[in-house]
């Protein structure tokens, strides 16, 4: 897939602020300062699209992004940032959840996690969620470049069975080197 055209389009807390038009949406979640932006910015081929940060909690709000003119990102929140108070941190996890059940051109919910952990009780609430409103599941194990190949694997496994999925549904990840880009504009062509 050839990025040619890349549009901010708005910032969003409820369904009524998003974006109105039904191109097929990609969302990006997972925990605070796990490289969703990064990743977004990797797939686009851009620095700056959306906007990063060294300290957790840059995204407060559901970013969308047009792509040519035919895909929307929503770049989500990051959720278990342990210097936001535990009501934020669910303010965060409440505003993916219902934007997932209210958004009927979201296909597919990547799920990022870092390599280096295994998901827990937020990331499973918000599988079960998307999942429960039909909308597929993809696993992208972020940040593998700082850790070797072995411990990928190692990692890899370790999701599995805490998801209990096949080591398909995960695909190895780094916005510093672009490990994975390919598979993903892949996955989401396949997808439009």
């Amino acid at each position: 897939m050839k990025i040619n055209t890349i549009r901010f389009v708005t910032s969003a807390i409820i369904p009524s602020q998003y974006p109105k038009y039904t191109y097929p949406e990609f969302a990006f979640a997972g925990r605070s300062n796990v490289g969703k932006s990064s990743l977004i910015n990797t797939l686009l081929g851009r620095k700056n699209i959306a906007k990063t940060g060294s300290k957790p909690g840059v995204t407060q709000t559901i970013n969308f992004f047009c792509i040519n003119e035919k895909i929307s990102f929503a770049d989500c929140p990051g959720f278990g940032y342990a210097k936001v108070s535990h009501d934020k941190r669910q303010e965060f996890i409440d505003m993916i959840h219902t934007y997932i059940a209210s958004r009927p051109n979201l296909k597919l919910l990547f799920m990022l996690i870092d390599i280096r952990r295994e998901p827990d009780e937020s990331e499973y609430s918000l599988i079960d969620k998307a999942l429960q409103n039909n909308i597929n599941v993809m696993i992208l194990a972020t940040k593998c470049d700082k850790v070797s190949n072995n411990e990928i694997n190692n990692g890899i496994l370790k999701i599995c069975t805490s998801l209990n999925i096949q080591k398909e549904a995960i695909v190895p990840t780094s916005s510093k080197t672009g490990l994975g880009r390919n598979i993903i504009l892949s996955i989401i062509q396949d997808y439009c």
